[in-house]
């Protein structure tokens, strides 16, 4: 099946039109700078609650709560500078993740998330600190790594077959 994500021109316009939709119509606090999955999930029953900060990314059907209708709950969402929202993770009212940190695909997370960690797990837990991430809460290291890479003779093209054959170190599977 054919989804926008694959159409990136139409993917642009689409995620522009949502982002007036959501900070001028629903008056969310969303950095322009920051993308949204179309298939990601904002809850627009408090929106003021819901706070994006710069170049951080929500990956698809991620959900980002400000509410619990139960107990009568109304709390402000806040998502840090650089940070990376896997798939189909939810984030509670409430929390707060910290600059720079990773949220691992379909994670729960049910308290606030310290600065620059990877956190993962129904509910999420902290598996790593003390990281450093770049735009859209891509790691560091990785960066450097993929400029070493192509900045060497070897393509891009073959990081992949690269990496198999250091992994398995020569040995046959």
């Amino acid at each position: 099946m054919l989804s926008l994500n694959h159409l990136d021109p139409l993917r642009r316009i689409f995620g522009r039109a949502r982002h007036f939709y959501f900070t001028r119509l629903f008056g969310m606090d969303i950095d322009p700078s920051a993308q949204l999955s179309l298939s990601a999930k904002l809850d627009r029953t408090f929106p003021r609650g819901v706070h994006i900060g710069p170049d951080s990314y929500v990956a698809f059907e991620a959900r980002i709560l400000t509410h619990d209708r139960v107990r009568g709950l109304y709390l402000h969402t806040r998502i840090g500078r650089n940070c990376f929202l896997g798939g189909r993770s939810m984030i509670l009212p409430g929390v707060t993740i910290g600059d720079g940190s990773i949220v691992g695909a379909g994670s729960v997370v049910t308290r606030d998330v310290p600065p620059r960690c990877i956190v993962a797990g129904n509910p999420a837990r902290v598996i790593k600190s003390g990281i450093e991430t770049g735009k859209f809460g891509r790691l560091a290291a990785a960066d450097s790594t993929e400029a070493q890479l192509r900045d060497s003779d070897d393509s891009v093209a073959a990081l992949p077959s690269k990496a198999f054959r250091q992994a398995g170190r020569g040995r046959k599977l």
